[in-house]
């Protein structure tokens, strides 16, 4: 996706998001992460737009603690989620093609942008699970979600930053995500790591069903039921067991 779709991504998911949150019990646990309140969960998605909006301008700084971010009461919620959007957004406007820091080495700023915009589409879920609005995301950004996430997952320096990935290794395992139009996804489990492609073939298990559901099912924010499922279920629940997203 370019700049320009994932910006309107960010924007309209933003709205998603407050309007999931609005009026609603902070102190309230998110049971799709049973470890944070809305409260965490909100202060998480400003503090990290903040913090790569920052990275874009000055460069790496540690990872912040989502239980340290203020956003205010509940009134404030709306103004406080924009003001980190639109602040993201103008500083990856504003870096243009020049290269910034990542986990993965020197990307374009754009990097920051579609990182985060993913990071809210499944916060956005998970903001909807809590107070029971309703959650859709475009089939084009459901897509790019699942391919960012494995390009995440895949890259050799994510087993740096989070050493349990390590047992997504395998000897040639495949599962295959197939949505209901366009090429679905191939993932391989190999002895160094994890591999992918987009390709519809063949897999030891494949998951098939709307590619919304699919990016729920994958950042485990939906049950495997969710999909249909036709091949090796415990290879499924194995890869869902040792995934965080």
């Amino acid at each position: 996706m370019d700049l320009a779709q994932l910006a309107e991504g960010l924007s309209a998911h933003t709205t998603g998001f407050t309007t999931a949150v609005a009026g609603a019990d902070p102190d309230v646990t998110v049971p799709t992460c049973p470890e944070w309140t809305l409260r965490v969960l909100v202060g998480h998605v400003g503090q990290a737009q903040r913090w790569a909006a920052d990275i874009v301008r000055s460069g790496p700084s540690p990872v912040p603690d989502p239980t340290d971010a203020d956003p205010g009461s509940v009134a404030d919620w709306p103004d406080w989620l924009r003001t980190g959007a639109d602040e993201l957004t103008d500083a990856v406007l504003a870096a243009g093609d020049r290269p910034v820091w990542t986990f993965f080495g020197d990307r374009p700023a754009v990097f920051w942008l579609r990182r985060m915009v993913h990071d809210l589409v499944v916060h956005h879920a998970d903001a909807a699970a809590t107070t029971g609005a309703p959650f859709g995301v475009s089939p084009a950004l459901a897509g790019d979600a699942i391919s960012e996430w494995l390009e995440v997952l895949c890259h050799p320096a994510t087993l740096d930053l989070r050493p349990g990935f390590e047992k997504l290794r395998g000897t040639g395992q495949t599962l295959q995500l197939r949505p209901d139009t366009g090429p679905g996804w191939l993932i391989t489990r190999v002895p160094d790591g994890v591999r992918w492609a987009r390709a519809t073939t063949d897999a030891d298990v494949t998951l098939s069903g709307p590619v919304q559901d699919l990016v729920l099912v994958l950042t485990r924010r939906a049950p495997v039921d969710r999909v249909a499922v036709a091949g090796d279920r415990d290879l499924v629940d194995h890869w869902l067991a040792n995934t965080l997203a």
